[in-house]
């Protein structure tokens, strides 16, 4: 127990006994965060307090609801850490919840940041691209948008509305003639001179306007422009700045929240069959960016106001906070919640639930979406408890499998090898727990040592408690590759899993798949519509996209770097320096031993040793 603290006579919790009533007493009266542990030192709650000492010692001492009294009665031992303020607390509450995920909380699963659109105000001809990462860069970031879809669709409309260049410094920087962009007009051609500063600045102005939600300001200075086009008779370009008003002011009606011009977030909740799910409307500078549905992990009986205060304190724990936050209902606590997140924000942060007009409209929006979001999930759900059902059936276990794995292996010819694991619990996948390993020091295509030395690392990491051990471990192969996996895990001392191999059927056709259980020497065959037959084959063509997309992502890292990696005396900076000069590797690789002995920092000597890596396998006997 850490700093801990009590302040009543508190009242033991069946089967608790003096070990917690001492704990109790030795808890302060101070600000801070508790946690309460169960068997095996779990984590079953965590919760903050003003005084911890009155708050821990209350689950002891009043009536409690059947969800808190399961947890009391599981209680072995309790930590505490204690803070300066509440604020402290809470902040520090949301944290260890997302990084313990207790079992009695609201848990938040989202481990995603969220995209920008990146404008790099530093060049001389600025460009818009896609940006995930911190806030690190120079130059200005618009956003946060819910999903990448969505950067992606504003820069397409933002190409067709003003022709910023979206093009990469080394693409743009070693331009002799016109891209395509140009061609169908997506881009004004600032790389080979086809537009004035002015004329492009001017482009970049406007952009920044839109983006700030500023688009009638954009619409005003546009007719402007065609008015005086038309004066001077340029009616071809008073008719193309006609075309450019009408479509912005399509989008205009689209995007645009009527009667707003601020930052601000929509919240709505809606809870059904234990499930509950939150949905989130992002409005930035009245533009509607977008909507995101969340499903918390939250007990049964969970009601509206604890579970809002949970998802609020855990979602903006490590994003950017809207001055404004709408909600459904009164969340609790929401005064210590808005001090809070203004602290983190470092300005003032409202939430409102009553509110008139057009935003009761728009509230009442994302209601009706998050009900319609909850119904689909509520679907879904109740299919994939059906199908982990027949699973067990079909395999024979004694219970319903909690933990799904399964691994595959990718390469093209042996080479670049990366092996995938994947990973669903009783919710479906679980991505934050995927991992990929890229395979080295094997014979090229041995599908069994690739197997193996994925199987080594990812256990190895299980059996230091990263990861629990799952029920069903499913392998991409046959009898060969469960065996060599049933020698990994009994190398590894891992025990208690049942592993099976799925191969092709006689015909090597979809639904005609062979089921090899380790240890059974005859197959289970399934008929293609069965259930369970239907979830093997989601998982291993998940764990077979997974794999696929990492070893193409290694091969095209390899394509572009191999040649330079691991070259003596070319590091980061000088290999930057060279593919900036050359305007990528394909660009290098054509060059001459002058030409890179002309690059800043790379001497003759150096720059015979990079044309020789390019151009080793031309050379003769």
């Amino acid at each position: 127990m850490k700093d801990a603290t009590a302040d009543l006579d508190p009242v033991e919790p069946p089967g608790a006994g003096a070990p917690i009533r001492a704990l109790l007493e030795r808890i302060p009266q101070s600000p801070g965060v508790y946690r309460m542990l169960g068997a095996d030192a779990t984590v079953l709650y965590v919760g903050k307090a003003k005084n911890l000492k009155r708050r821990v010692g209350s689950y002891f001492s009043r009536a409690l609801t059947r969800r808190l009294q399961v947890m009391v009665n599981q209680i072995t031992d309790i930590e505490v850490t204690v803070t300066r303020t509440e604020g402290e607390a809470l902040l520090l509450e949301s944290n260890l919840i997302k990084s313990l995920r207790p079992r009695f909380n609201v848990v938040l699963r989202d481990d995603k940041s969220y995209p920008f659109i990146y404008l790099s105000t530093q060049d001389a001809f600025p460009r818009l691209a896609f940006y995930r990462g911190p806030r690190k860069s120079k130059g200005r970031l618009f956003g946060p948008y819910p999903s990448a879809w969505a950067v992606r669709e504003t820069l397409q409309l933002l190409q067709k509305l003003f022709p910023v260049r979206q093009c990469e410094d080394s693409f743009f920087n070693n331009r002799s003639r016109p891209c395509l962009q140009y061609q169908i007009k997506r881009c004004s051609g600032p790389c080979v001179g086809l537009v004035s500063p002015a004329a492009y600045q001017e482009d970049v102005a406007h952009t920044i306007q839109f983006l700030e939600g500023r688009a009638e300001e954009v619409i005003e200075a546009l007719g402007r422009s065609m008015e005086q086009a038309s004066g001077a008779l340029e009616f071809e370009r008073a008719a193309a700045l006609r075309d450019q008003i009408a479509t912005l002011s399509r989008i205009r009606e689209r995007q645009y929240v009527s009667g707003e011009g601020g930052d601000l977030d929509i919240i709505a909740c809606a809870q059904a069959g234990g499930v509950s799910c939150v949905q989130v409307f992002f409005i930035r500078s009245g533009r509607n960016l977008g909507n995101k549905a969340f499903f918390p992990k939250a007990p049964e009986e969970t009601d509206e106001a604890v579970l809002l205060s949970g998802f609020l304190a855990q979602f903006y724990a490590d994003k950017q906070i809207p001055p404004e936050l709408i909600v459904t209902s009164e969340p609790e606590e929401r005064e210590l919640l808005e001090t809070a997140l203004s602290e983190r924000a470092e300005r003032r942060v409202r939430i409102k639930w009553r509110v008139r007009a057009e935003r009761a409209r728009w509230l009442e929006m994302a209601r009706g979406n998050a009900v319609v979001a909850l119904q689909s999930r509520l679907g879904s759900q109740a299919g994939y408890a059906r199908r982990v059902e027949a699973l067990r059936d079909a395999l024979g276990l004694a219970e319903q499998p909690q933990r799904i794995e399964c691994f595959d292996v990718s390469h093209t010819q042996g080479e670049r090898a990366v092996a995938s694991c994947v990973v669903f619990d009783g919710e479906g996948p679980r991505k934050s727990d995927y991992r990929r390993f890229n395979i080295e020091g094997i014979t090229p295509g041995d599908d069994y040592a690739a197997l193996r030395q994925a199987l080594t690392r990812r256990y190895t990491r299980v059996k230091q408690g990263e990861f629990p051990i799952p029920d069903i471990l499913f392998i991409d192969g046959g009898r060969g590759q469960i065996r060599a996996v049933g020698d990994a895990l009994q190398e590894l001392g891992v025990g208690g899993v049942l592993v099976v191999g799925v191969s092709k059927g006689p015909e090597r056709r979809p639904g005609t798949e062979l089921l090899w259980l380790l240890g059974r020497g005859v197959p289970v065959i399934l008929p293609g519509d069965s259930p369970a037959m239907h979830l093997i084959e989601q998982v291993r063509d998940e764990a077979h996209r997974f794999a696929i997309t990492g070893h193409r992502q290694r091969r095209a890292r390899a394509r572009t770097t191999s040649a330079l990696e691991g070259l003596a005396g070319v590091g980061p900076r000088r290999r930057q320096r060279l593919l900036k000069q050359f305007g990528g590797i394909r660009g290098l690789a054509r060059a001459g031993v002058e030409d890179i002995a002309s690059v800043d920092g790379i001497g003759r000597q150096l720059a015979q040793q990079i044309y020789d890596a390019f151009h080793q396998d031309a050379a003769g006997p």
